[in-house]
């Protein structure tokens, strides 16, 4: 991808998306599950459909895939996995949303959305189309998709438009925050395979645009104006973070950027981009929450200091922290890189949602 942008044969992001439709798998029905791809609000989605007799109202969930704002799609042999999984097993209609990826389209298109997706299931009449129960509803993501669920979650919370509040959210290894990107696990995992820092900064920025001023500044930490130095608060992770993860790591005091990048991409300090940086009194209102984060990954952190935040505020928080996992493991289910701990953790938020959801 750098190689090829380098010779202006494509934006890096838009090469690396070659090798993500390679993973893309057609909806397939099974004895279990009906696969279509349609879309809501007119935005499409893969939607998945339990074959057997209900019983009762099914619940729902609605599932935002990763690949940093950039990357992904709901057709992607492991989503399809897991939305299969979940479906299947929870008798759960779930609707995998394809949302619009940067480059060309920016912050903040994709969360425009999955909330539109989101809102428009939230319908009294829709709900009742898929014979769902408006009081079993979870919003669910991994990395960006977790942001995504994070950043929906919250605005759900204050929309007055929409009656039916969610029952849960699930979070996978997500990233929340762009304001400091020299937590301690991103220090740790910074050439970890999978996720290393530079392609986390990478992902952040082209959220944004693909000026490198602000590429350059996210990589430094230098682009946040002093005049924002108050939200720094919602991420000190000297307070936030427990005493095994903060380690030996010394806090040093940031330096600031100007005014001008802050202001061309206000995104940067938006909590629909950056859901940590929501007021406690915000978080307060959130439904109950399960949070992965995995030991070998720069996101580790963002999640931990979220599961701490969401306590405080009265939320009711399952926090799984895999010691032996790295970014992006729930994903290895099948095919030449499958992984007994993919299986696990997916195996694990399984469990959780049919005790919780």
């Amino acid at each position: 991808g750098e190689a090829a942008e380098l010779l202006g044969l494509g934006n890096y992001m838009e090469v690396l998306r070659l090798f993500t439709a390679a993973e893309l798998v057609a909806p397939t029905s099974d004895e279990n599950v009906t696969v279509t791809d349609t879309a809501m609000n007119s935005v499409p989605v893969r939607l998945f459909l339990p074959r057997r007799a209900p019983g009762r109202l099914r619940r729902a969930v609605l599932f935002f895939h990763g690949g940093g704002w950039c990357l992904g799609d709901a057709g992607m042999r492991n989503y399809d996995h897991i939305s299969r999984r979940i479906s299947n097993e929870l008798n759960a209609v779930v609707v995998s949303v394809n949302y619009r990826l940067a480059p060309p389209h920016r912050f903040p298109a994709q969360f425009e959305d999955v909330y539109s997706v989101t809102k428009f299931f939230l319908q009294s009449e829709v709900l009742s189309q898929y014979g769902v129960d408006p009081a079993r509803v979870c919003v669910a993501g991994d990395s960006a998709g977790g942001n995504l669920a994070a950043a929906v979650a919250q605005q759900l919370s204050e929309d007055s438009e929409v009656k039916a509040k969610l029952k849960a959210q699930v979070l996978i290894y997500p990233a929340l925050q762009g304001l400091d990107l020299n937590l301690p696990s991103y220090r740790d995992n910074a050439h970890k395979p999978i996720l290393p820092r530079s392609l986390m900064v990478r992902f952040w920025s082209e959220y944004f645009t693909s000026e490198p001023a602000l590429r350059e500044a996210m990589a430094s930490n230098t682009h946040v104006p002093a005049g924002s130095a108050a939200l720094l608060r919602f991420v000190d992770w000297r307070r936030l973070l427990p005493t095994e993860m903060r380690k030996a790591h010394a806090f040093h005091e940031r330096s600031w950027g100007g005014a001008e990048l802050a202001r061309r991409y206000p995104g940067l300090l938006d909590p629909r981009a950056a859901p940590l940086l929501a007021a406690d009194a915000r978080l307060s209102r959130l439904p109950p929450a399960y949070i992965l984060t995995c030991e070998h990954d720069v996101l580790r952190d963002d999640g931990v200091m979220y599961a701490g935040r969401l306590r405080a505020a009265g939320v009711p928080v399952t926090h799984q922290h895999a010691k032996d996992a790295f970014h992006g493991a729930m994903t290895f289910l099948s095919g030449p890189f499958e992984l007994a701990l993919g299986h696990r953790l997916l195996n694990a938020c399984l469990d959780w949602l049919k005790e919780n959801l």
